[in-house]
C-alpha cells in the first residue's frame, strides 16, 4: 500500500512514523508547505518527498492522510474524493459548517471513505468507559464531567486560524461524550474567559471555556477547557450513574494534587501534551485506517460524526455570544 501524507508538522510526523513501520504500508509520499520540513521527515524515515500536493494525486497512491493546516482540510478532502481515494483527516473537516457540509457532500457523491481523527475513541480508558455505560453497569447516567487542559498555550500565530477553543479543543470532548454515552446533545449553554495572556484577546479567542450540555435523555454534562494549566496536560471524563461512577484519565500521571491528609501524592511525572498522553490511541487510529482501506473493517469515525461534534461547538459559540441556551436544532446540518 502506498499512502500520500500531506502535512509534516507534529501530528503529521507522528502519523508518518507510525505508517512507515506498518507492515501493510509499502511506502509513503510526503509533502508540506515547508519543503525543508517535508524533506527532513522523508529522509529520516527513508520515504519519498513530493514537491507539492499535486504530486500526491498524480504519483499513484492508494490513500491520503491529511495533517495539513485546518484551512486546507475541506479542499483536500474534496480533491481526494474526486480522485476516488480514501482519506484520513485530522479534525476538523473544515473551518466552518458551510465548508464541512460542502466537503461531506463531495465524499457522499464520490462514495469514498473519510475517517476523521478523533483519537480518544481509540484510548483504552474511553473504550472501557463506553463498554461500562452501554452494558448498564453505571445504571442511569445523571452527570458527566469532561475536561481538557493544556499545560502550555499554543503559539500566538496559531490562535487566529484555530477556529477558537470550542472548535479546536472542546470539540474532542463533545465527540467523546456522544461516543461514550450513545446520546446526542439537545441544548447547550456556554461561557468563556479571555482574562489570561493578551494574545487570546488579540486573536478574539478564549483561554478558558465552559459549557453545560443537556443530552437528549436529560443527562447533564459539563465540559471545560483551559489553554494554560501549569500542573500538566489534563484530560478526563467522569461518568456518574445511579449504580456506579467511573473516571477516564485518572492515573499516576494525572496532574492533580489532593489536599486531604490521606490523599494520593502529586504525580511525579505529569502528562505534558497530547502526543504523549494519547500516543497509543494515535497509533491505533492510524492502524484502523489501514484496515479500513484494506476492506478489513468498517469506518470507525466518519465525516458525519465529526459534523455532529462541530454542530455542538457552533452552538456553544452562539450561546456565548448571545448569552442564552441554544437548541441544537438551531444549527444547520443535523442528522438525516
Amino acid at each position: 500500500m502506498r499512502i500520500g501524507l500531506i502535512g509534516a508538522g507534529r501530528i503529521g510526523t507522528f502519523h508518518a512514523t507510525t505508517l512507515s513501520r506498518h507492515r501493510d504500508v509499502g511506502s509513503l509520499i510526503i509533502t508540506d508547505v515547508d519543503p525543508a520540513r517535508a524533506h527532513d521527515l522523508a529522509d529520516r524515515l527513508g520515504e519519498t518527498v513530493a514537491p507539492g500536493v499535486d504530486e500526491i494525486f498524480t504519483w499513484g497512491v492508494d490513500a491520503v492522510v491529511i495533517t495539513a493546516a485546518t484551512s486546507a482540510h475541506g479542499e483536500l478532502i474534496g480533491r481526494a474524493a474526486r480522485s476516488g481515494l480514501p482519506v484520513f483527516c485530522e479534525k476538523p473537516v473544515a473551518v466552518d459548517l458551510a465548508g464541512t457540509l460542502s466537503a461531506l457532500t463531495e465524499v457522499d457523491a464520490a462514495g469514498t471513505v473519510l475517517q476523521m481523527g478523533f483519537q480518544r475513541r481509540f484510548d483504552s480508558g474511553y473504550v472501557t468507559a463506553r463498554e461500562a455505560v452501554r452494558a448498564g453497569r453505571l445504571g442511569r447516567l445523571h452527570t458527566v464531567r469532561a475536561l481538557t487542559a493544556d499545560q502550555t498555550p499554543p503559539p500566538a500565530a496559531y490562535l487566529p486560524i484555530s477556529g477558537g477553543i470550542y472548535r479546536d479543543t472542546l470539540i474532542h470532548d463533545f465527540d467523546i461524550v456522544r461516543w461514550v454515552t450513545g446520546r446526542e446533545v439537545a441544548t447547550v449553554y456556554a461561557a468563556g474567559s479571555d482574562a489570561g495572556h493578551p494574545m487570546f484577546r488579540e486573536a478574539h479567542d478564549l483561554d478558558t471555556a465552559a459549557a453545560l450540555l443537556t443530552l437528549e435523555d436529560g443527562t447533564l454534562v459539563t465540559a471545560t477547557a483551559a489553554r494554560v494549566n501549569g500542573a500538566g496536560y489534563d484530560v478526563r471524563l467522569e461518568l456518574a450513574g445511579e449504580l456506579d461512577t467511573v473516571v477516564v484519565g485518572l492515573d499516576d500521571r494525572t496532574p492533580v494534587a489532593s489536599t486531604e491528609p490521606t490523599g494520593p501524592p502529586p504525580a511525579d511525572k505529569p502528562w505534558t501534551g497530547f502526543l504523549e498522553r494519547f500516543a497509543a490511541a494515535y497509533e491505533a487510529e492510524i492502524a484502523a485506517f489501514v484496515e479500513v482501506v484494506r476492506g478489513e473493517r468498517a469506518n470507525p469515525c466518519d465525516g458525519r460524526e465529526a459534523l455532529q461534534a462541530l454542530r455542538v461547538a457552533e452552538a456553544c459559540e452562539l450561546s456565548r455570544a448571545e448569552h442564552r441556551p441554544v437548541n441544537l436544532g438551531e444549527i444547520v446540518g443535523g442528522r438525516d
